[in-house]
């Protein structure tokens, strides 16, 4: 029997992906650097092996399935080719893998993970489901049903599968190290809609998808009149938000979210599409009210009279949701927003509209730009951004007690990089 050997295992999709396989009763290790990740505490609970990136772990009987940011000059990946070994990248091998079930890929520019995590939810409350999400959950069920997936368009990776259903959230131009424009983001989309083989279920208030070509029916939900799936009567509470659903101008039912903001109404729409498209019942589906949420799509914490939030926004549109998803759940406090841009070239790109959507809230600080692993520096600085924002802070890791000046306020920390650097510090300032 093979073991999979997971090059990279700590990234979100890598982790999740190890999981699935570890559940599925697969042997699984992985190799990585050695900064801790919070996607490292499921894998150590599960027993799954994390070594030091090293050639020498590399060696006969293993299936090498490499994670999408290491180039192929990487150590491990040379060596697995020396030596003649089975390799996959992530997403060559996840496109074998959920052949074998009901596969629904979630893609989209924003609202992937969201989406993803409800629709696992709501599907493992009623049938064996496994499901990867792309904030480092996976889980596999040896008798699953179905398989639901988050699908990335980024370097048209998404190409690589071949799903049952397809949830489209929207089309945006992100990823400007790759993509070139939005139409070069429609066309990698088009290609993506033309290879799903049952039906897809697309955000017809989102313009671009409306121009989708499939060869398979495609089903819209959105606000507005003209869609299918169409939610109305929105109204926020403690418990969260509830909605009208109207399928082709019929009153269907009543959910509940435990989200705020119309982003999550969007997405829970989506997922009510495509269960009741699968035949399941409306109180099937109401089991969303009881979802969790994911990791690092406002998570709060509540430290004194502040509530903390950690989020994933990393993008203009994500920064203006989360914004808004604050005002709504807490419409007495202040929202503040320290944020920490993601790469240069997206900086770059968006910066004029970066400083629109900060602007959304009370107050505003500003941390260094984090750089990936595609790019380590770049030739503009976070004071370039700042310029837009004449009454925005910089903000160190050292000095985020400034913070304290904040009562009963809600400090949401936003970024891709290592914001939560920001958080953790600022925690520690307040245990002092």
């Amino acid at each position: 029997m093979t073991t999979y050997h997971f090059i990279g295992i700590k990234g979100t999709g890598m982790s999740a992906l190890a999981q699935i396989l570890h559940d599925s009763g697969e042997h699984v290790q992985g190799s990585d650097v050695d900064k801790r990740f919070f996607t490292q505490e499921v894998l150590e609970a599960k027993n799954i092996k994390i070594l030091p990136f090293s050639k020498g772990n590399i060696h006969e009987g293993l299936t090498i399935i490499a994670g999408n940011a290491f180039a192929d000059d990487h150590e491990e990946i040379v060596a697995a080719k020396e030596q003649g070994l089975p390799y996959f990248r992530y997403h060559e091998f996840l496109g074998e893998w959920l052949q074998k079930y009901t596969s629904i890929a979630v893609t989209g520019a924003h609202g992937k993970t969201s989406t993803t995590g409800l629709l696992a939810h709501v599907l493992s409350e009623n049938y064996p489901t496994s499901y990867l999400i792309g904030d480092g959950t996976g889980k596999g069920h040896r008798d699953s049903l179905y398989f639901a997936f988050e699908a990335c368009e980024y370097r048209r990776h998404f190409l690589s599968y071949h799903p049952d259903y397809a949830i489209m959230t929207n089309i945006d131009f992100d990823h400007p190290d790759y993509f070139t424009s939005i139409e070069d983001v429609f066309q990698a989309f088009q290609e993506m809609a033309k290879q799903v083989k049952k039906g897809i279920i697309a955000c017809g208030d989102d313009e671009h998808l409306q121009h989708i070509q499939a060869n398979v029916p495609v089903l819209y939900y959105g606000l507005g009149d003209s869609n299918d799936f169409q939610a109305q009567n929105i109204q926020e509470s403690s418990e969260g938000t509830s909605f009208d659903v109207f399928v082709r101008n019929t009153y269907y039912d009543t959910f509940l979210i435990p989200g705020y903001g119309n982003h999550h109404v969007l997405n829970a729409l989506s997922v009510i599409a495509l269960c009741h498209y699968e035949g399941m019942t409306a109180e099937e589906i109401k089991k969303m009210s009881s979802f969790g949420g994911v990791k690092r799509r406002f998570t709060e914490k509540q430290v004194g009279d502040q509530v903390l939030v950690d989020d994933y926004a990393h993008h203009p549109i994500e920064i203006s949701a989360t914004i808004e998803s604050a005002r709504k759940k807490y419409p007495e406090r202040d929202v503040v927003a320290i944020f920490q841009p993601h790469t240069f070239t997206r900086t770059k790109t968006f910066l004029k509209e970066f400083a629109e959507s900060l602007k959304e809230a009370d107050a505003i600080y500003l941390c260094d730009i984090f750089g990936s692993a595609r790019e380590e520096n770049g030739n503009l600085t976070i004071q370039d951004l700042q310029n837009l924002i004449p009454e925005s802070n910089l903000l160190m890791a050292e000095n985020t007690d400034v913070l304290k000046e904040y009562d009963h306020s809600v400090l949401v920390f936003m970024g891709a990089g290592d914001i939560q650097k920001y958080q953790q510090a600022y925690e520690l300032q307040l245990n002092n």
